[in-house]
């Protein structure tokens, strides 16, 4: 709160409410009027504090973080080196989790049956129990499915040891995804925690079993939105009842041949604040790796558990819009089973009636949540914004990147309810009417007629407006995305944090055959503009979308250069799979492999690295995400910003 009469009481500045200070928080002012003890008092002059929770903030005792993996054991799920893959990562992980000794692990596994495992405290075996049973799931036993990581070391190491072995000759194609999760959601019901699946098939047995529903005679019609919709209300309803319990859902979906459906399953991770990670046409020697990293940074990762985060404003503004993985449990009160630093959420916030007063507007957030050592605590963050009256100081104050990664999520809900064109619409439509509303601030005379006019703070939301249609959430039609892959992208677009949104919209591309002259060890290669026409075939390019690295080799690139890069005879025809930098001999490839550990050093995540040569197929991924190129009917950014010019000023 601010100061108000003396020091014996202050104004909140959210309500503006005077309130008396109370007694243990007294100080006098000193001869400045500012308490004597502000540099003192953190929470009084930083915009994020952390305090601890007193009892009355708790339902009850914090909960031990649990975890409990969930694994598809059907055939194609073991053919394809998924089991072994989850297995052998979740393995290496145990000795990371949060949570010290309180920590508590449990497995359910299933293919057209369901199978848990007994881990109780002094076994050194599991012991496993099948479930034939799918309509009425059930526990066998009440306790021991979840044990205490350290005191069950030895039964949970060889369950571990053993599973892939296990299933390994299993004939059966079926998934009973659903009944298995009702099942695990029994076990954890009375704790929470986090419930991490790791699915092959589509599910085709028991209650939430789905069908193919990928139809491309429907895209462009109006059925077309049915296709990102759910296909059962199953994995909603589940989610709501996760949500209650305090367990989130993290989807690893690694499809061996048809996808699973991620549009559906995704609704599971959505409501319950999870995360989704999906790996189409999924085989272990060429994706292991990145799942092995993902699975490990998900697990190790930072989190805070049985959280609730409510936001306020200043008196004359109001929440309008939530955006995010989350439950809403009351108009301001969001559910969050787990929360970590790999999500954000967006807050959309809009006038009541009449103007603001003062001269300043605030907005705080407050989040309830437990640590994984237990402590209950409120980490409030608090954002001072100045009011003012003039329109254009707003636009010239805005924040650009967050208003691109706004734009990018309301697109993408958009088409979780429109046709994919008419989303792609909405994006440039939104981006085009701010750049409308700012020329008019400016009196006739004074807008420049052959000049798009816009604050130095919004200069690429043109830009990112472009690539956010252009982008695998919302680009082309059917054929043009793998439809898991479509979900994943827009499940993303609606939770990543704004760095990450931006570098997936729009990558960096680093012309790695630049004069090495001009820089060093410490310094990245210049940049090029993510368009074909900058793109030289002479010249070796790393693109970094956030989430991959890819190395495009030009077709006429020097034969020395490819040869020193990858240690290979350049003259001889190579497959671009077989490539590897570690190969590679002298500055160049010592030079490329610097590079490529500062931009993997800088991420919170582990990004995978792979080759593509000009001319060849793996080009694809590297070509369709330079999002300044015309493609698949949509505008170069040049021809857009030609565009929209001419719609600017066509309304004046």
């Amino acid at each position: 709160g601010q100061p108000g009469a003396g020091a014996r009481r202050f104004r909140c500045n959210v309500c503006q409410y005077v309130n008396e200070v109370p007694p243990d928080y007294y100080c006098p002012l000193d001869a400045s009027g500012k308490r004597a003890d502000l540099a003192q008092r953190p929470e009084l002059t930083h915009g994020t504090v952390e305090y601890e929770a007193s009892a009355e903030y708790m339902v009850r005792p914090p909960m031990p973080p649990s975890y409990m993996f969930a694994l598809d054991v059907s055939q194609g799920a073991v053919q394809s080196g998924l089991l072994a893959t989850a297995v052998n990562a979740i393995k290496g992980t145990l000795d990371s989790l949060p949570g010290d000794q309180r920590t508590q692990v449990g497995f359910i596994t299933y293919d057209s049956t369901i199978h848990l495992y007994r881990l109780g405290a002094g076994k050194t075996q599991p012991q496993m129990m099948v479930l034939a049973d799918l309509a009425e799931p059930f526990l066998p036993v009440p306790d021991d499915l979840l044990a205490n990581l350290s005191e069950s070391r030895a039964a949970i190491d060889s369950l571990l040891e053993s599973l892939a072995e296990m299933h390994g000759k299993t004939a059966s194609q079926d998934s009973c995804m659903g009944p298995a999760l009702q099942t695990a959601f029994m076990v954890m019901q009375h704790c929470g925690g986090k419930l991490i699946i790791f699915q092959s098939a589509m599910p085709n047995l028991g209650e939430g079993k789905l069908r193919i529903r990928e139809d491309p005679k429907l895209y462009g019609t109006d059925k077309e939105p049915t296709l990102r919709q759910p296909g059962s209300p199953f994995y909603k309803k589940l989610a709501a009842e996760c949500s209650r319990v305090q367990v989130c859902v993290d989807l690893f979906l690694a499809p061996s041949a048809a996808p699973v459906d991620a549009f559906s399953l995704s609704s599971l991770a959505k409501y319950t604040c999870g995360s989704m990670y999906v790996y189409p046409r999924f085989h272990a020697s060429r994706d292991g790796e990145r799942l092995h990293n993902e699975i490990q940074r998900n697990l190790s990762r930072e989190t805070g558990w049985e959280a609730v985060m409510r936001v306020r404003c200043s008196k004359g503004l109001r929440i309008s819009a939530f955006h995010g993985n989350f439950f809403v449990r009351s108009s301001d009160l969001l559910a969050l089973p787990c929360v970590s630093p790999d999500q954000s959420f967006a807050v959309q916030m809009s006038h009541e009636e009449g103007p603001l007063t003062g001269g300043v507007a605030y907005t705080q957030c407050a989040l309830l949540f437990t640590t994984s050592r237990g402590e209950r605590r409120i980490r409030v963050s608090t954002l001072a914004t100045p009011i003012v009256a003039d329109l254009g100081e707003m636009y010239r104050a805005a924040d650009g990147d967050a208003s691109a990664a706004l734009l990018a999520r309301l697109g993408a809900e958009q088409a979780m309810a429109a046709r994919l064109d008419q989303a792609r619409g909405f994006v440039q439509n939104r981006a085009l009417q701010a750049l409308r509303e700012y020329r008019h601030l400016y009196p006739t005379q004074y807008r420049a007629p052959n000049k798009l006019m816009y604050p130095e703070s919004l200069r690429l939301l043109a830009l990112h407006a472009l690539a956010a249609t252009k982008g695998d959430a919302l680009r082309g039609g059917g054929a043009d995305v793998d439809p898991d892959a479509r979900a994943e992208a827009l499940f993303n677009s609606g939770c990543l944090p704004v760095e990450y949104l931006l570098q997936a919209l729009y990558p960096t591309v680093y012309a790695l055959h630049a004069d090495e002259a001009a820089v060093d060890d410490q310094v990245l290669p210049p940049v090029a503009p993510a368009c074909t026409e900058m793109i030289d075939g002479r010249g070796v390019y790393l693109m970094d979308t956030g989430r991959v690295l890819c190395l495009w080799v030009g077709s006429v690139a020097p034969a020395e250069l490819v040869g020193e890069l990858f240690g290979v005879d350049a003259s001889q025809p190579v497959d671009p799979a077989a490539l590897r930098l570690e190969n590679g001999k002298g500055k160049a490839a010592q030079r490329a492999m610097a590079v490529v550990k500062a931009l993997r050093g800088a991420k919170q995540h582990w990004q995978p690295f792979f080759v593509a040569r000009q001319g060849d197929p793996s080009e694809a991924f590297f070509q369709s995400r330079l999002v300044e190129d015309r493609a698949m009917g949509a505008m170069s950014y040049t021809d857009f910003l030609c565009h929209a010019h001419r719609q600017v000023q066509s309304l004046g």
